[in-house]
């Protein structure tokens, strides 16, 4: 599931593409974008956007063979799950989470045993937003993000899922609430894979 993406411009126009100021006194997330790191995410602040640098995974405490674990949970899968209940019916933890791609692996193994990597991008737009969840916690803000049925170029790469990508003009919508009608594959005509 994609634990992998890339954000590859620069701060300021980050901030212009969502009409942010740019925030001062920030650590800059790398380009490259794992679970547990640091990423950029949009969300509301009153009435407006703001930019901010999350800890991309929820928490999730599970029993180990001897005692209790943390692992990070970085993709909304089951919208029904109580685990992301609160966030979802709040739009105050509503976030965007820009990327210029995401990665996948693929199924069959190369000669060099290894499962090859598939970049997906939109050629059309610079950087794009998956819909985002957020909440904050004592040790610095977390966001995961959804995901939907892939859509015919994501499937045969990865059959169970893909993140959930929001149109432009559906942003505010997701922001303010919105939820339903969003959760569709983003199309597939729009998108393109390298790798």
């Amino acid at each position: 599931m994609c634990n992998r993406y890339r954000l590859t411009i620069d701060q300021a126009e980050l901030a212009g593409r969502y009409g942010v100021p740019v925030p001062k006194n920030v650590t800059i997330p790398p380009p490259e974008l794992f679970p547990e790191k640091p990423a950029w995410i949009v969300r509301r602040q009153g009435p407006d956007r703001a930019l901010a640098v999350m800890s991309w995974g929820f928490p999730l405490l599970t029993r180990g063979k001897t005692k209790m674990i943390e692992k990070r949970v970085t993709n909304v899968r089951n919208l029904d799950s109580p685990f992301w209940r609160s966030a979802l019916a709040s739009p105050e933890q509503r976030c965007l989470v820009p990327f210029t791609s995401f990665s996948e692996y693929g199924q069959t193994r190369g000669n060099d045993g290894k499962l090859p990597l598939h970049w997906f991008d939109i050629p059309s737009r610079p950087v794009s937003s998956f819909a985002g969840i957020w909440r904050p916690q004592e040790d610095g803000a977390v966001f995961a993000f959804l995901t939907c049925e892939p859509n015919s170029l994501v499937a045969p790469i990865h059959p169970k899922a893909m993140p959930l990508i929001l149109h432009e003009e559906d942003e505010q919508r997701w922001l303010d609430g919105a939820l339903d009608d969003l959760v569709a594959p983003f199309p597939a005509q729009l998108m393109r894979v390298d790798g």
